[in-house]
Formats: C-alpha cells, structure tokens, sequence
C-alpha cells in the first residue's frame, strides 16, 4: 500500500502518536476495536495519527499516563504536537477509522463495548475541540489498516475480507 516513492511510511503503532509531513505518509495496522484518529492541515499538508485505545484515561491503571492510549487525552495532546508544526487549531480537520466490535458478546455489558465506546469518546473530543469529522469508516466487525497521505487528504483503508476503500 505503498502511495508514494519519494516518500517513507511512518508506522504509529498501539496506543502511540507521530505526526507526518510531505513526501511521508503515516500508517497504523491492527485497527480493531482501536480507533484511527487523522487531525490534519489541508494547506500546510501535514497531519497526526493516533491509534486511540481506549475512551476514557480513567480506566488507566498505571501512574504513568500514556495520553495516546485514551479518547480523552490523546486528541489534546496531538493538537499541541501539531501546533509545535505551525498548525492553527482552527484549520483542522479529522478523519477516523476503526471502531469494530471484534468478539460477539451475549452480555449486554458496556465493558465489552469498547469500539462502539471508543468512536462515541473520539467524537465527542473532536465535538469539544470544534475539529469538524469530515469523514469515518467505523463499526463493523472486521480489523483495518489505515495510511493517510497529507498531500491529498485522502485516507486509505484496507479493511479484512473486504477490499481497500478511500475516504
């Protein structure tokens, strides 16, 4: 799913968050239940990813807050990483991928809800920074691998068993 040669593919990996410029594009595989979030600058052509874990920090059970783990503090803290870049808050926009409810559960439990949970927290987060959602290929059962490429805007999504698809 190389998208360009002159470029390298930026590999963000669970719960982690890098920023990408032109030639390079950024990549997370393994999309499950985790949520792909793309913030990125159109006109200045560079964008973050994070691969959104889980939805609230409150579940963290650790003394150190890993920020890109959760909904809740990992979308504030890729704002301030691309501010660092020259990017205006107000110019950004998202995109979002993932989300899957992986395992098939006879409990009614919001536990075992953790994609569905964590597409609600991403855009509730985005809603609170006023970053407009302008596209999302969320839900279903299936794993993703996204690629965003910041020259185009356009994120690619290799969804299994189901082909790759644009948005």
């Amino acid at each position: 799913m190389m998208l360009n040669s002159s470029g390298q593919v930026i590999k963000v990996g669970i719960a982690q968050m890098d920023v990408v410029k032109l030639p390079n594009t950024i990549r997370t595989s393994g999309l499950g239940s985790c949520v792909g979030v793309i913030l990125y600058d159109e006109s200045k052509k560079i964008a973050g990813l994070i691969h959104v874990m889980l939805p609230d920090s409150s579940l963290g059970r650790t003394e150190s807050l890993n920020v890109a783990k959760f909904a809740d503090t990992s979308i504030a803290a890729m704002i301030d990483l691309l501010r660092l870049e020259g990017v205006q808050k107000f110019k950004l926009k998202a995109k979002i991928a993932g989300g899957a409810q992986m395992f098939q559960f006879t409990s009614d439990k919001d536990s075992m809800r953790i994609g569905p949970r964590n597409v609600e927290a991403v855009k509730n987060e985005l809603k609170r920074h006023g970053i407009p959602l302008v596209a999302e290929d969320t839900g279903g059962n299936s794993g993703r691998t996204i690629e965003f490429n910041p020259e185009t805007s356009i994120l690619h999504i290799r969804t299994v068993n189901q082909g790759v698809s644009e948005i």
